[in-house]
């Protein structure tokens, strides 16, 4: 039974678990985690914990059956894949120096992944490395996992806490939880079906040691009751911190795993039940040892705030790679302006700047007499003439607009607007490429809608430089300028989505994301920005940026995948339009984040810089970027001489 309903979400960490000792009858072991207890999934060990292949194989010479947890009769397909993780047993030790146990323990993880493959379980949970060597282990799963379906394989990991007054994260009295993830999955080389599940212990990480781990590939966290307080009626609570943390945990699809023998002497009854907490439970599931904390770990997910519509409506988005538009090559289908002519936030920010720029441009005793020529350049469907028309009756200055668009498509509906709405004899449409069009009278105003996730990505200055031949001296332009941002993230998902691919080209384009489960390890830094009207261009707008991020002590280690890129751009005057976090304008959707993909990930550390380099090239006919890592470590040069570009010169 889901921890309960929360408006909007559909995601995994609705479900809560609970980690099992062995039981040769899994059936019960369901009813009564499951069907009496409100659990909706086990964690429970495959193999009787007493077997050992050497010991078999002295006493039975090999042949007996294998003491598995029941047949796979028991349950049907569809109950063993939905609510059955299996747990590899615990007692294995791969890098043993005991040799007997090395090699049983070696057999019995191919033993029991096999097994668990035959049950078409969607998930294993294998033990944490023991000590500071593992390498026959992630060996041995990396072998595993080349000819693994579609299990994945989660790694146990706890989340130790670092000494935050030391930041030296290579000391040897201290173990830090990220480095033993990075350097297995390394050894495993990054496969994609190798997941973790981190062991949320009494004590936590720093935040920023914390966030990292949003970033990566985190399937399951596991709360031992150690982790849990008493309140003052003596039932299980979270500190703030883990309330936070368990939080961003539902926040990012993670499913809580509930562990460990009850520390809390709860009646079995449950009219004293605090408040909030689900209190239409049966005896039998109040007589489960681990049902409060169940109830409590509910209650924290019951008062989450319900999904923002927004964020609902962009769920299906969330860390899906995307190819930027380029309307500059292709003509825009109706569907797409749909979308984007939705984001009413955008045209009433675009609005507040034209009211601005005609109160600027037309003084009051002026307004009816002086017509303000205002040019739209890109109008597609038309939102950007209905927010210029409206600025202009609402500020009573007259208007003679054009309405410039090189869409033959997006035109007809122009001219229908125009006609439906009776604005003949405002509105000139114009069927042409801004670039190409010989105006007849210059502009007072320049507006346009060509901005992309990077700002300068859908080539906007490459038009605008274009447009404004046509734009008076002191003609105003909106936007008026705009600037792009990076910053560095973790993003596996991201990552392995490229990956996939097996090619280097896919490495080397840049992709629209909503970006969801990343960790932004720095903040963002500008790159390179563009004003216009421009009256002094050298002929080029190709940039060059080198970029230095540093990484905060708390954090620890941590990889960096790629680059998130934002933009920020003054419209006009103090009315801004951007996605870049720190002045992001509330509820606009037209616009995700950008990502620069790595080749390899970079780790770095705290102290040591992040030194990035980016390029915008142009050419007679493309623009591109181009960028690469210098430091702590070298990276390729990505995307050199333009194998993925932006084309329409």
């Amino acid at each position: 039974m889901p921890l309960g309903d929360r408006a909007g979400d559909k995601s995994e960490s609705r479900y809560c678990g609970v980690e099992t000792e062995f039981d040769d009858d899994v059936p019960q072991l369901l009813l009564s985690n499951l069907s009496s207890a409100g659990f909706d999934f086990v964690v429970a060990p495959l193999m009787d914990p007493s077997y050992r292949p050497s010991l078999m194989r002295k006493e039975n010479g090999g042949s007996a059956v294998l003491p598995f947890a029941g047949s796979d009769l028991v349950l049907s397909p569809a109950q063993w894949s939905s609510h059955v993780v299996g747990k590899i047993s615990s007692w294995i030790d791969l890098d043993s120096e005991d040799e007997i146990l090395r090699i049983d323990s070696e057999t019995t993880l191919k033993q029991e992944i096999a097994w668990a493959s035959h049950l078409s379980l969607q998930a294993c949970l294998l033990p944490a490395p023991k000590g500071t060597s593992y390498a026959n282990y992630a060996r041995c799963v990396h072998q595993i996992l080349q000819g693994l379906n579609n299990m994945q394989l989660w790694l146990r990991i706890p989340l130790v806490k670092v000494d935050e007054d030391s930041t030296d994260v290579n000391s040897d009295n201290l173990v830090d939880s990220w480095d033993l993830w990075n350097s297995f999955r390394l050894l495993c080389e990054h496969h994609s079906q190798l997941s973790t599940a981190i062991d949320v212990l009494s004590t936590l990480p720093s935040p920023n040691a914390l966030g990292r781990w949003f970033g990566e590939s985190v399937r399951a966290a596991i709360f031992s009751t150690d982790c849990f307080l008493t309140n003052s009626r003596g039932y299980p609570c979270l500190s703030k911190r883990h309330q936070k943390l368990i939080t961003g945990l539902f926040n990012h699809s993670i499913q809580v795993v509930l562990s460990g023998k009850p520390l809390h002497n709860v009646s079995k009854g449950s009219a004293d039940l605090p408040t909030g907490l689900n209190k239409n439970s049966s005896d039998g599931a109040q007589s489960h040892p681990l049902r409060c904390y169940l109830d409590y770990i509910a209650f924290l997910y019951q008062r989450m705030d319900p999904l923002p519509e927004q964020e609902r409506i962009e769920l299906g988005y969330r860390d899906f790679l995307q190819a930027p538009l380029q309307p500059l090559m292709d003509n825009l289908e109706s569907q797409t302006y749909e979308t984007f002519e939705k984001d009413a936030v955008k045209y009433i920010q675009y609005q507040r700047a034209i009211v601005k720029a005609l109160k600027d441009r037309v003084a009051d005793e002026n307004a009816s007499s002086i017509t303000t020529v205002l040019m739209v350049v890109g109008a597609g469907r038309g939102p950007l003439v209905r927010a210029a028309l409206q600025a202009g009756e609402e500020t009573g200055r007259k208007l003679k607009v054009y309405a410039v668009e090189k869409n033959p498509n997006a035109v007809v509906t122009l001219h229908s607007l125009v006609k439906m709405e009776g604005w003949e004899r405002i509105v000139t449409i114009i069927s042409c490429d801004m670039r190409h069009w010989d105006a007849s009278e210059q502009a007072d105003i320049l507006v346009s809608e060509l901005l992309g996730s990077f700002g300068d990505n859908e080539l906007s200055p490459e038009c605008l430089d274009g447009a404004q031949r046509f734009l008076k001296q002191d003609g105003i332009s909106i936007p008026s300028s705009y600037t792009s941002f990076i910053q560095p993230i973790t993003a596996s998902k991201l990552y392995n989505d490229v990956k996939a691919h097996k090619d280097v080209s896919h490495f080397e384009t840049a992709y629209v994301v909503k970006l969801h489960n990343v960790a932004r390890l720095s903040p963002p830094q500008p790159v390179f920005t563009f004003t216009h009207p421009n009256w002094t261009p050298d002929g080029s707008n190709q940039r060059y940026q080198k970029l230095a991020f540093e990484i905060p002590n708390d954090t620890g280690a941590a990889l960096v995948h790629g680059f998130a890129g934002y933009f920020d751009a003054t419209l006009y005057g103090d009315v801004h339009l951007g996605i870049e976090p720190s002045t992001a304008t509330p509820n606009m959707f037209s616009w995700f984040a950008i990502f620069f993909p790595l080749r390899t990930p970079i780790c770095v550390r705290p102290g040591s810089p992040l030194e990035v380099h980016f390029w915008r090239c142009c050419s007679s006919h493309k623009v591109w970027y181009e960028w690469c890592v210098t430091s702590p470590s070298q990276s390729p040069l990505h995307n050199c001489n333009g194998r993925s570009y932006w084309v329409g010169l």
